[in-house]
């Protein structure tokens, strides 16, 4: 399994609880994370996702952190069992 498997079964699972798993590209800026997702009541999680046992790079970890640091919410996802746990947490909340 890739890392654009799961990336498209994040989508799709986060659309039908009612979210968007939109696309994050931030020209001159690396290590951003893959997907921002918005949710119903105004909640955001930035999720970088990977390959099946794959680890963020150090640029990636950088980011992340200084997302956490500003008090946002950062996921790392390499699976489609991920997928489904991090929505059925999303799911509870919501």
């Amino acid at each position: 399994m890739n890392e654009s498997t799961i990336e498209k079964r994040l989508k799709k699972e986060i659309e039908l609880i009612g979210g968007k798993a939109l696309k994050f590209v931030s020209p001159g800026v690396s290590g951003v994370p893959d997907r921002i997702v918005l949710l119903p009541h105004g909640r955001i999680v930035f999720v970088e996702l990977k390959a099946p046992g794959e680890k963020p790079r150090k640029i990636q970890e950088y980011r992340a952190r200084e997302l956490r640091d500003l008090g946002f919410e950062v996921k790392v996802i390499d699976s489609i069992e991920k997928v489904k746990e991090f929505v059925g947490e999303l799911r509870d909340e919501i």
